[in-house]
């Protein structure tokens, strides 16, 4: 029984030496598409990117996500980006200008502002009207900033409102304690506590955020819609599978997940 064990053993033992001389297989190479996408969807395009990859074996989306100025702005300073989701036509202008997107630009989603509250709501804001209320720590995206700049809009078109006063916008940004570089850090601040209220978009108090955060609605009359345009950048490499990327974006699949995420489709969906 021993010297069967000692065949065996020495079998192993040769087994194990012929696999390590045996050169390793080379590894799939991956191609990889650079997607610079606002952070406002950042969830959206996790899924859409996921979906994407299952669609195109080998393939891996890598998604840069941040505020639309900070991309635009990479992008002109020479980063690589196969495709540019932005969160207004702003910035998507300024790179189109500058000749750096092949082709034009497409809407592929809207979005509209909602106002946040921590949930425990310290400053006890109970309507719009008391943003405007000395003492109350509102935070907000910068003017740069798409939801910043939409922000700025709406509190305009509120001052305008029977039952808000004509200086409301004024009084609410004098509250501003906070101007940040993208929706997500609005967000944060809010949910953490460290603001009394923050604007951000619709689609971004998910489910679970609901939990620490409480929201009011804007009036259709005062909101705005905003305007999410997508392009494939000039340069970016692997510009077929960039333009297969936004196709896949427009259609009913991709609108399908961007309405799952609280975007609003632009396109026409089948019943």
């Amino acid at each position: 029984m021993s010297r069967h064990r000692t065949a065996l053993r020495a079998l192993l033992t040769l087994a194990c030496l012929v696999a390590a001389a045996r050169p390793a297989l080379p590894a799939t190479p991956k191609t990889t598409v650079n997607v610079f996408a606002a952070a406002s969807l950042t969830d959206a395009f996790g899924e859409i990117a996921k979906a994407f990859e299952r669609a195109h074996p080998g393939v891996v989306v890598r998604l840069n996500l941040g505020g639309s100025q900070q991309l635009a702005a990479q992008i002109e300073q020479g980063a690589v980006a196969g495709v540019f989701a932005a969160a207004d036509d702003r910035w998507m202008s300024e790179l189109k200008d500058r000749a750096l997107l092949d082709g034009d630009p497409a809407t592929f989603a809207s979005n509209r502002l909602v106002v946040i509250v921590p949930r425990t709501n310290p400053a006890r804001i109970g309507r719009l009207q008391d943003l405007a209320r000395g003492g109350v720590k509102v935070v907000i995206g910068a003017d740069a900033v798409p939801v910043g700049h939409y922000t700025r809009q709406m509190l305009g078109n509120l001052s305008r409102l029977p039952g808000f006063d004509p200086a409301f916008a004024r009084r609410v940004l004098a509250n501003v304690v906070s101007e940040e570089e993208n929706v997500k850090s609005v967000l944060n601040k809010v949910q953490l506590g460290e603001a009394d209220a923050g604007v951000v978009y619709r689609s971004d108090v998910t489910p679970a955020l609901s939990h620490f955060v409480r929201q009011f609605a804007i009036p259709d009359s005062a909101n705005v819609l905003a305007s999410f345009p997508i392009a494939v950048v000039k340069g970016g490499g692997e510009s077929d599978l960039a333009r297969a990327f936004v196709a896949h974006v427009l259609s009913a699949e991709g609108q399908q997940a961007l309405m799952r995420h609280g975007l609003i489709a632009v396109t026409p969906l089948a019943p």
